[in-house]
């Protein structure tokens, strides 16, 4: 009945309504984090497993995001750090393995910036991030011919809001957040 009621849908709505929907490719995809360290220097990361969807229509100025990031996936380029951080004292992964953001609205600035409003979810807390989209390009790629979508992103969040708060203040309370992001037709 499912499969019969979609049918019905693209029949009837014209193709314009529709967007189109890409999924996000782990192999192109960096949630990358900067964080200051004793206020001597600033440590950045980046998580290496990311999944989610993306629907984006240009001509109607719409879309939408959804990412799931593996926390264990965490990677600082050391391996110590990094298994503090999969810890409950920071992200506790065991528990909360992943994090993730869901969009609520998509608002474009033209067709090569934006605006993303949406809910991030770290340790089971969900708090509303907007992410200011600096970089959107849509179009075939040009080795294998699928169409891809992609945008880089950014934002800051207060890890305390989350309910990291080991090290505070020492270690930094704000993390800057950056996307990029690919995803594949």
């Amino acid at each position: 009945m499912k499969i019969f009621t979609q049918f019905l849908l693209i029949l009837v709505l014209p193709t314009s309504v529709l967007a189109d929907t890409y999924k996000i490719d782990p192999a192109h995809t960096y949630p990358n984090f900067t964080v200051s360290h004793l206020g001597f220097s600033t440590m950045h990361g980046r998580f290496g497993k990311t999944t989610g969807d993306l629907e984006i229509d240009l001509a109607k100025g719409t879309g939408s995001v959804s990412i799931v990031i593996d926390t264990a996936s965490i990677n600082t380029g050391f391996k110590k750090r990094d298994d503090h951080l999969r810890s409950p004292d920071f992200f506790n992964a065991v528990e909360f393995p992943e994090i993730t953001y869901k969009s609520t609205k998509v608002t474009f600035k033209g067709k090569s910036k934006a605006t993303i409003m949406g809910n991030l979810t770290i340790k089971g807390v969900t708090k509303p991030v907007t992410l200011n989209v600096t970089h959107i390009k849509c179009g075939a790629h040009p080795f294998n011919k699928k169409q891809v979508c992609g945008f880089d992103a950014n934002s800051s969040i207060k890890r305390s809001d989350f309910g990291i708060k080991y090290g505070l203040p020492g270690i930094g309370d704000e993390i800057k957040l950056s996307f990029e992001v690919e995803a594949v037709k």
